[in-house]
């Protein structure tokens, strides 16, 4: 597909995995966990069971907070798994997340999109004073923040998405979304139908079936030559 209509005012990133090294960050906290009890599991093996229960959670109502769901997701994960929990274990992920530092080429990435005259702002299934950690890494470049504490609601649930465009004064044709996640953002995107460009980091993570993003790339850097084509910069 191409990128096509009118120009965007804004641009909206997904943080985790997109901007910020996530995956990395939480492979490294979950052997800090996973040392404590002994266990040969692979931190990746345990990374999807935890997942799994984090993304029911976060659809339940009423809403949870971040810190609830981590701390439900990391209890049900060890229990599934037959190990041992302690309530340290969620303090060690959560308070790892907001040092996570961006992938290499972001920052400069993100001057050059600014420059070209784009507003940027990040959506983010977080909340503020976690995600205000990684955002003071990113330059200074980001114009809006909005959480799902601000939203009471996580992606890929359109509120999240709805609360951020009108938190910013834009409709979908004034925007287009750029993340790494294909069954939180590239849903919303599929459900909401606005433009989405989606960063494939190699992580092992499929697009999804019934969906084709607009563009797809390997990293950040790739997107202002997207824009270009387009005749966007």
């Amino acid at each position: 597909m191409a990128l096509i209509g009118s120009r965007p005012d804004w641009l909206t990133f997904d943080c985790y995995g997109t901007l910020i090294q996530w995956d990395e960050g939480l492979i490294s906290a979950t052997n800090r966990i996973l040392a404590r009890t002994g266990s040969s599991i692979e931190p990746q093996a345990f990374l999807e069971v935890f997942d799994r229960h984090e993304h029911s959670l976060e659809r339940s109502r009423p809403h949870l907070s971040f810190k609830e769901v981590t701390a439900k997701a990391l209890e049900a994960a060890m229990t599934e798994l037959s190990l041992p929990s302690d309530p340290n274990d969620a303090a060690i992920l959560t308070s790892s997340i907001g040092k996570m530092p961006p992938f290499p080429e972001v920052v400069a990435t993100l001057g050059r999109l600014k420059a070209a005259g784009f507003k940027l702002a990040i959506i983010s299934n977080t909340v503020d004073a976690i995600i205000a950690g990684n955002v003071a890494q990113l330059g200074g470049y980001i114009d809006r923040v909005i959480t799902a504490q601000q939203a009471q609601a996580y992606k890929p649930s359109r509120e999240i998405f709805e609360y951020a465009w009108a938190s910013i004064g834009i409709d979908k044709p004034q925007l287009v979304h750029i993340c790494a996640s294909p069954h939180l953002d590239l849903v919303a995107a599929r459900d909401l139908g606005f433009r989405a460009i989606w960063i494939d980091r190699g992580t092992g993570r499929k697009p999804l079936p019934d969906y084709s993003p607009n563009k797809v790339a390997a990293a950040l850097d790739q997107v202002p030559g997207f824009l270009s084509e387009a005749g966007w910069m």
